[in-house]
């Protein structure tokens, strides 16, 4: 019983963090509002939702594997491939975005130069689609947590 619950608080942490780095990221890539300080700080942002999204990963996959519930349980619903599907789609929406920041970074490192308004809008527009995507893997799994099926 204690596992299970240190292995939910876990889980729920990194999702927490996760969540809050990315609407960090969404608040910070504004055309706006990006100056040098800014391109810093998202690329050092979009490192923790990096980290905190493999804590996802690696907490989730405990829980299935070390759970009350077991791996065969999980294994058996539906709801669990939607879930790890919607968090790879997320995962493959956040590659461009994340090499994006460190190229800008890079950039203003050697030349002081920051991103144009286009290239800005269309980071943010990804940032956006995982944002909004993400919020469907929670409503996935409270249904997986109760056993729904169909």
């Amino acid at each position: 019983m204690t596992l299970e619950a240190l292995l939910a608080y876990a889980h729920l942490l990194a999702i927490l963090t996760m969540v809050v780095f990315l609407a960090s990221e969404a608040a910070l890539c504004r055309a706006e509002w990006l100056n040098a300080a800014v391109v810093q700080r998202l690329a050092r942002v979009d490192m923790i939702y990096g980290i905190a999204s493999a804590a996802v990963l690696v907490t989730g996959l405990l829980r299935v594997f070390l759970g009350a519930k077991g791996a065969q349980w999980y294994g058996g619903n539906w709801l669990l491939y939607v879930k790890f599907g919607l968090f790879v789609v997320i995962g493959l929406l956040s590659i461009r975005p994340t090499r994006t920041f460190i190229r800008w970074r890079r950039a203003w490192l050697a030349t002081g130069a920051l991103p144009e308004p286009d290239a800005i809008r269309q980071t943010r527009k990804l940032i956006m689609w995982q944002a909004h995507i993400l919020p469907l893997i929670p409503l996935a799994a409270v249904f997986l947590a109760r056993g729904w099926e169909i």
